[in-house]
């Protein structure tokens, strides 16, 4: 299907409307058909998922896989954990919806898979009733189930540090031992919080400990970015100039869902030859329709942590934020303060450490709260 507009900023598509990360993805197809797990860590908004689902539709199309992804982000325990990647598992690998609830059936015995209609798009939807003291016997129902699946299949578990939050104990040795047990079956571990995926899989003292190849997502070449924009609206009859294009790339350190949505409104614009001026006013307008959300961020967090937030914004990259020097800059308190501010930004994701510095994770939340000191 071809898309009206090329720049898209959710989901996935097709190798058409992918720009670049043929490295990453050949490394990605090279590892599983090796059967090599991987542990893939970038920010977010670096286009993570959507390498996967590149990757995915690689091995889906060429080399005869099935696939399943699964975002553990909003699991909030191992019961969430496990109704979730039940449904992901048997929704992915059944050819219809009615094998999928006779697998299901067949495999899971310590719960009741059932079927429902969606009344708002008519879908099917499964869902499995889980007692919190059946989850970790289901989940090796679920596993059972792969190990005898035929055929080969790739699985991706996004925001895969979530599991850490869960109040179960174990639960990272749990999911090791099963993994490990499931022949033809690889796995694609992804995160976006970088040390606790670094804990994970590079701690001696932890399970993942050197089980999977790693894989540390970068931003999209620059040049290559350039000639995909360059070509899409080339393909439009609208001239996209390279300082245009540069003036986005470089605003936002090339981060992929950044120049994406500026690029997908600039090309919205119809315009014959768009301009810096044009890209500036998407920008504004963006940061416009969050500000709500940005003051009532801004006024639910505590003096120190604000007063915080907005020195880092101020620099763009802010390195030694406990300094002296800089908390005497930015008229911060004492630094005891600071660092817990620091590490409170930080747990909320607001700020990410980069190897130049501290940075305001939302770069829109940063310029917004920029010019308005």
């Amino acid at each position: 299907m071809k898309l009206n507009n090329p720049f898209i900023t959710a989901g996935y598509e097709s190798p058409d409307y992918f720009c670049d990360r043929d490295k990453e993805t050949a490394d990605l197809v090279n590892a599983l058909e090796n059967d090599r797990n991987v542990t893939l860590m970038a920010p977010r908004r670096y286009g993570k998922t959507g390498l996967i689902e590149n990757v995915f539709w690689k091995l889906r199309k060429e080399l005869g896989y099935q696939t399943v992804i699964l975002d553990v982000f909003s699991a909030q325990d191992l019961t969430g954990f496990t109704r979730m990647f039940a449904s992901a598992v048997f929704r992915s690998l059944e050819m219809s919806v009615e094998k999928a609830l006779s697998a299901a059936t067949t495999f899971l015995k310590s719960c009741r898979p059932s079927l429902t209609i969606d009344p708002r798009d008519m879908s099917h939807k499964f869902s499995f009733d889980i007692a919190p003291s059946y989850a970790e016997s289901t989940l090796e129902e679920v596993f059972g189930y792969l190990a005898k699946h035929k055929g080969r299949v790739a699985i991706a578990l996004d925001e895969f540090q979530q599991i850490l939050e869960f109040p179960e104990k174990g639960v990272e040795a749990l999911l090791r031992n099963h993994m490990q047990r499931v022949p033809g079956v690889g796995f694609i571990f992804a995160g976006s919080r970088q040390h606790l995926m670094r804990d994970m899989f590079s701690s001696a003292r932890r399970p993942f400990f050197q089980s999977t190849q790693k894989l540390h997502l970068d931003v999209i070449n620059k040049a290559k970015y350039m000639a995909f924009a360059v070509e899409k609206f080339a393909a439009a009859g609208m001239r996209l100039d390279e300082d245009v294009f540069a003036a986005t790339y470089d605003r936002f350190d090339g981060i992929t869902w950044y120049v994406q949505a500026v690029m997908n409104r600039l090309y919205g614009l119809k315009s014959p030859v768009p301009t810096k001026a044009d890209v500036s006013a998407i920008v504004e307008t963006m940061i416009g329709e969050n500000s709500y959300d940005y003051r009532a961020l801004i006024e639910a967090l505590p003096d120190g942590a604000v007063r915080l937030l907005r020195a880092i914004a101020s620099e763009g990259t802010a390195e030694g934020v406990t300094s002296s020097a800089f908390i005497t800059k930015h008229s911060l308190k004492a630094p005891s303060s600071t660092s817990e501010s620091l590490t409170r930004l930080l747990n909320m994701e607001l700020v990410y450490k980069t190897s130049r510095g501290y940075v305001v994770y939302d770069r829109l939340l940063g310029e917004w709260l920029a010019r308005s000191m």
